[in-house]
């Protein structure tokens, strides 16, 4: 098993784990390989932090199964994220100005989530008004 630092156009970095090198290459020719933030299929490989010298001293089944339970906890991770996300109010392209009235407290504080220019997520930045910009990937099935 081979694990590639990747990251995408978008600049998120995350891990993939492959068979070979001509796994990875297979898979990122199909548009396979995608960032699990933004669902981008345009994917580099980086250098990895992580080099290896010599032998592994951990048997390779408990690096098999510690793979498999950091890929389960993102995974949990982001199922909870989508829950969140789904029980958000949608206020669309009034995203601002009701952030604006949550945080000035017109109105009861709820999580909401909506679309801004960048010049109104700029505007927010600089009143001191916390949100968070999330990829398409985890609201698309909202919409």
């Amino acid at each position: 098993m081979i694990v590639y630092d990747l990251i995408c156009t978008h600049q998120h970095r995350f891990e993939g784990w492959f068979a070979s090198a001509d796994d990875f290459a297979r898979q990122s020719e199909g548009t396979l390989v995608r960032c699990p933030i933004c669902d981008d299929a345009v994917i580099e490989r980086r250098p990895s932090v992580n080099v290896q010298v010599g032998r592994a001293t951990v048997p390779a089944a408990e690096r098999e199964q510690a793979a498999v339970v950091q890929i389960h906890a993102e995974a949990e991770t982001l199922k909870a994220l989508r829950q969140l996300i789904a029980h958000s109010d949608n206020v669309g392209a009034g995203f601002a100005e009701e952030a604006r009235k949550i945080h000035y407290e017109e109105v009861p504080k709820r999580s909401i989530r909506g679309q801004a220019t960048r010049e109104e997520a700029a505007d927010l930045r600089d009143e001191g008004i916390d949100f968070m910009s999330l990829p398409t990937a985890l609201t698309r099935d909202l919409n």
